[in-house]
């Protein structure tokens, strides 16, 4: 804990004078503890993209917004909502709770408004989580084009989102029995891999 507090304060105190945010050591301190809940790793990858980033007087929100625990930023999460219930998406649990609050006001046709209660919400749902500890769960939204659900249930599994036995059954036009659906899945999932490292 003592190197990770060092590290850590060494990080914070730098991120304070390129951000002109002015704090006392007990401050730092306590900032420090506040962070001391997360993986260390992921509290200095965010101190760093903070003192790229951040504009103003450095807060706690602007590291724990920016710690990457496999979440989507909001702006990505948004993106990834689909706007067609005929598409077939992967996402977190907090993405489709802030949806169900922006959902309403899409259907309403403000798309402005449901932009912007989708990322508030969406904020406020993954520091919630962060807080408590929560890591994210990834889940498959099916939509009713069986024709597109291989491309990104395959492509989550290949990203570790999914496991290669949560999207068995969910592939279309597959009449193999279940061992040999799960051995195409972790195939086509390989080759994803390789042709991605190409």
């Amino acid at each position: 804990m003592a190197t990770h507090s060092k590290r850590v304060l060494q990080a914070i105190a730098v991120t304070c004078e390129l951000t002109g945010t002015q704090l006392s050591e007990a401050a730092a301190r306590v900032f420090a503890d506040d962070l001391a809940k997360y993986p260390e790793e992921q509290v200095l990858g965010s101190l760093s993209r903070c003192r790229r980033e951040v504009r103003s007087k450095l807060t706690l929100a602007d590291v724990i917004g920016r710690l990457d625990d496999g979440r989507p930023t909001p702006e990505q999460a948004w993106a990834m909502i689909p706007r067609d219930e005929g598409v077939t998406v992967v996402m977190t649990e907090d993405m489709a709770q802030a949806w169900g609050i922006a959902r309403p006001l899409l259907d309403e046709g403000d798309q402005v408004a449901a932009r912007m209660a989708f990322l508030e919400s969406y904020r406020s749902i993954v520091m919630q989580a962060r807080d408590a500890g929560v890591k994210p769960k990834w889940f498959p939204s099916i939509g009713h084009d069986k024709n597109g659900r291989e491309a990104p249930l395959l492509d989550a599994v290949r990203k570790g989102l999914l496991k290669s036995d949560q999207v068995v059954g969910l592939l279309p036009h597959r009449e193999d029995p279940t061992n040999e659906v799960l051995q195409l899945v972790e195939h086509l999932a390989k080759q994803i891999t390789v042709t991605a490292q190409d």
